[in-house]
């Protein structure tokens, strides 16, 4: 089957399969993910394929099943998540459940975070088995539960269980794949890294008193504007991990405009916020992307305080996210957020860790790799690939730690506004994706597979 005879048959197919997941309302919490895994089973059971949905807690499916190769090659893992994040009606142009196809589009929440890439993975796996590849090493298939909370119910709770069904030597998930514009020309991404993240709940004490003599007590909440102010001023050193120096090279060498500048960043890491505000005037996106990017960040998220109108709080809390570099751990995180408070009053702060989760790192220089650049070079002559590092965190972690190359690949061309203006729509008000892109990134990701494992 060549690309082109694979472009025009698989459209209605897979355009189906992403409207009927849409249309089942996953929404974490609670999720209740089973009546898609059970979905996503019922769709392979047509194909021939043996399968296991496996619940971790009631109603929080996850469906797996694997394409035995004859051996030779490493195993690969397509992973994706069944769960989306709320979306409210009211401010949707339409129902964000309905799966509606319109003006060349699968509206609706997931669409793009990430039942897209399911439906994407569930058609290349049929594909292969339809068109009898003779493959050399097994693809497995797993759709997960709680990723957008966490993954502990779902990816996390498989690889703890399971690891034989679902750990591979190689995964694409999600995270990567978005081209970049630079010119008239696109770069490809590939999600070869991501920052962990460490959810710290900061709790200020005081005491209480009545409002109209503020002098007479001590106001927690002024106590936690301190603690405020003193974080989000703070701006941890820059590093430049493996990933973020592929980046800044390749886009150098791919876009003249960008040479002096990322070559500067990559010789002087330390005047890179200079740097940036320059490039902030003529790319100001692309700018901004990077900040979280060279450093560890740290943002208030939640705060809660006070019981009544005229009273002095007696205690405040707030939630602070923070999100570090491969190669940095939480623990130190903590120890450095803790330090920058001293001179605030440590004995009236508790700190208490909500979530944490590891930042990882894969190596760009793989085989997998080689064919993603080649395949994509073959239907688009004149794109560029690179690696990127993703500022938030996927189940990709749970695979990394387990040794897996994890890369995060969904092909997708830039999609523009009327305006010309390309814009992110995961986790956003009417989220959509394509058909052209969901038709393109389940044909770059076949061939990809194939060549691979073949």
């Amino acid at each position: 089957m060549t690309s082109e005879r694979l472009l025009e048959e698989i459209e209605e197919e897979v355009t189906h399969l992403l409207c009927d997941l849409i249309r089942i309302d996953t929404t974490n919490p609670p999720g209740n993910e089973v009546k898609a895994a059970e979905y996503v089973a019922e769709s392979l059971r047509r194909d021939g394929f043996e399968f296991v949905v496996r619940e971790s807690a009631f109603g929080r499916g996850n469906v797996t099943t694997r394409l035995r190769g004859k051996g030779g090659k490493p195993s690969l893992l397509l992973l994706s998540h069944l769960d989306v994040v709320a979306a409210n009606r009211e401010e949707w142009s339409m129902d964000p459940f309905g799966g509606v196809v319109k003006d060349g589009f699968v509206w609706g929440r997931g669409a793009l975070d990430m039942k897209g890439m399911t439906a994407i993975e569930l058609m290349v796996l049929k594909l292969l088995k339809r068109e009898g590849v003779k493959l050399r090493g097994d693809v497995v298939l797993a759709a997960t539960a709680d990723e957008e909370q966490g993954g502990l119910a779902g990816a996390g709770w498989l690889v703890q269980k399971y690891p034989e069904d679902i750990v591979a030597d190689y995964v694409v998930n999600e995270g990567g794949g978005l081209a970049i514009s630079v010119g008239n020309r696109n770069v490809y991404t590939v999600n070869t890294a991501e920052k962990g993240l460490l959810w710290l709940r900061v709790r200020a004490k005081g005491f209480p008193g009545h409002s109209s003599t503020p002098n007479l007590g001590d106001n927690a909440i002024l106590r936690m504007n301190k603690v405020i102010e003193r974080l989000n001023g703070y701006r941890a050193p820059v590093v430049l991990v493996p990933t973020v120096q592929q980046f800044l090279s390749n886009m150098a060498r791919e876009d003249a405009t960008l040479r002096e500048p990322f070559s500067h960043l990559l010789a002087e890491p330390d005047d890179a916020d200079v740097i940036l505000d320059e490039l902030a005037k003529t790319e100001k996106l692309l700018a901004e992307e990077l900040r979280p990017r060279i450093r560890m960040t740290v943002a208030p998220t939640l705060i809660r305080g006070g019981v009544k109108e005229n009273m002095i709080p007696s205690e405040c809390e707030a939630v602070f996210d923070c999100r570090v570099l491969p190669g940095q751990a939480g623990a130190e995180a903590q120890m450095l957020i803790q330090r920058l408070l001293a001179d605030v009053g440590l004995e009236k702060l508790t700190f208490e860790v909500v979530h944490a989760a590891d930042a990882s790192e894969s190596p760009a220089e793989t085989p997998l790799m080689d064919n993603i650049t080649n395949v994509l070079r073959e239907f688009e002559p004149n794109c560029g690939v690179t690696p990127v590092l993703m500022t938030g965190g996927t189940d990709s972690r749970f695979f990394r730690a387990k040794g897996s190359v994890c890369y995060g690949f969904q092909p997708m061309r830039p999609e523009k506004t009327d305006a010309g203006t390309v814009v992110k729509r995961e986790h956003g008000v009417d989220e959509r994706i394509s058909v052209e892109n969901l038709v393109f990134g389940t044909s770059v990701l076949y061939e990809t597979v194939k060549r691979f494992l073949t």
